[in-house]
């Protein structure tokens, strides 16, 4: 599954999701809810780039 990495360096792992934020092992980076943000910086979706 498809790595993306915020601008202060968290990389959002679908294989890992957030546990903070109660995203379960499994959920794809596009199936996050519309008002997650960066549990390191608080940055938005939008900020987020794919990484290989």
């Amino acid at each position: 599954m498809e790595k993306f990495e915020c601008p202060c360096g968290y990389v959002y792992d679908p294989t890992e999701g957030d546990p903070e934020g109660n995203i379960p092992a499994g959920t794809k980076f596009e199936d996050l809810p519309e008002d997650w943000i960066c549990p390191k910086c608080a940055a938005e979706k939008e900020y987020f780039e794919s990484i290989d």
